[in-house]
């Protein structure tokens, strides 16, 4: 019998590159997940993966299996996703990782008292995961910059800096301005390489203070007087001013963007809807 995890091991090895980081993604250990490949491989009677010293690639075989397993995950995903236990809808929305935390707990807290009669399930990630989860099923609808979909909002980026400082007043401010102070690198960013450019191409080099992942970290260096950065103007508060970039021209538009199956559900749920217009303002 061809069980579930068996289909969803293959097509981790088959998003993620390497039976490695597979086993991580899947929340296994790699013997167990080759296992259960193997296993797989000798039910269907021939190899699905060909495995070489630097990579994994599909064999005829995976190439046939890989839309059918793709088909049967998001049916069982879907299948989890209309109803909790409790008889109530569940909408499984995922967000972008680069929205301060302060606007998220606004947007759910209201989307959760419009609608009390229905489950949310928040996936946290970056544009690109966020885009691999709605296109497999495993999301109903993504908040995420770029991406197309519903418009939530617009907006800019400057240099965030702590708000008591000299420049925080500033109507914008040029990047030579702040090339003595030391910055806080959001390697999340998803105008990281044009922000690079922005700087070098005018000779500013700044010290790095911090690299992180996390932005409410970023902020809080920020606040702290740490260093400054490159934001989204909706990250200026909580002891934090965003001041416009000069130069710098790059907007984004956060948007809502549904999976295709799962559009009439996102339509009717009162839990989205007040999500949304929370995020709009």
């Amino acid at each position: 019998m061809l069980d579930r995890s068996l289909l969803r091991y293959f097509l981790a090895v088959v998003d993620q590159g390497s039976f490695t980081r597979a086993a991580a993604a899947c929340r296994v250990t790699q013997p167990t997940l080759s296992a259960g490949i193997a296993r797989l491989e000798g039910l269907l009677g021939e190899p699905v993966l060909m495995r070489t010293s630097r990579r994994v690639e599909l064999t005829a075989a995976g190439s046939r299996l890989v839309g059918h397993a793709r088909r049967i995950e998001a049916e069982f995903a879907r299948a989890e996703g209309g109803l909790t236990e409790a008889g109530a809808r569940l909408m499984r929305v995922g967000i972008v990782s680069t929205l301060p935390a302060r606007v998220i707990r606004v947007a759910v807290a209201q989307a959760l008292a419009a609608a009390p009669g229905e489950r949310l399930e928040l996936v946290e990630g970056r544009d690109r995961e966020l885009a691999a989860a709605l296109d497999r099923g495993r999301v109903d609808a993504v908040v995420a910059p770029d991406m197309g979909g519903a418009p939530l909002f617009e907006e800019g980026y400057g240099v965030a800096m702590a708000a008591g400082h000299p420049l925080a007043r500033e109507a914008c401010v040029a990047a030579e301005r702040v090339a003595a102070e030391p910055m806080i690198v959001r390697r999340h960013c998803e105008a990281l390489s044009e922000v690079s450019r922005h700087f070098t191409s005018r000779g500013v080099r700044p010290f790095m203070a911090a690299r992180t992942t996390n932005d409410d970290r970023a902020t809080a260096f920020v606040a702290a007087g740490l260093g400054v950065t490159v934001m989204p103007a909706c990250f200026a508060g909580d002891g934090v001013a965003v001041v416009p970039l000069e130069g710098f021209a790059r907007r984004r538009v956060v948007g809502l963007v549904t999976a295709a199956d799962s559009a009439r559900r996102v339509g009717e749920s009162a839990l989205v809807e007040a999500l949304v217009a929370a995020l709009r303002g």
